[in-house]
């Protein structure tokens, strides 16, 4: 499989990562969009959003519970963003689910 998160979690390319179980990595995105810019990704490879299972369902909830909580240890209790993108129109440009998560700074709707 050619995908790069999937390269990211076997180590085969560098991130700054933030934090890594067994189920998640984290780290911070190279084209920050704001101060805070990071994603959680699952080391299991699943294409989009709508390809999870009822399987998934821990897996799920284990990267918002992450995503929150880092968001928190980098500095955006007073509030911050997530954004899953799925599929060509919902803005995906890598095929491996991903959490974004922005903060420190305002942010403003709709978000274009």
């Amino acid at each position: 499989m050619d995908c790069l998160f999937c390269k990211i979690v076997a180590g085969e390319i560098p991130a700054k990562k933030i934090y890594e179980d067994e189920h998640v990595v984290a780290f911070h995105d190279i084209a920050g969009q704001a101060p805070v810019h990071f994603l959680v990704i699952p080391k299991k490879h699943i294409s989009l959003l709508t390809d999870l299972s009822v399987d998934d369902t821990f897996l799920a909830g284990h990267i918002l519970y992450t995503a929150q909580r880092l968001a928190k240890e980098q500095g955006c209790a007073e509030g911050f963003r997530v954004v899953m993108n799925t599929n060509d129109m919902g803005g995906q440009t890598v095929y491996h689910i991903h959490m974004h998560v922005l903060g420190q700074r305002q942010m403003s709707w709709p978000p274009g």
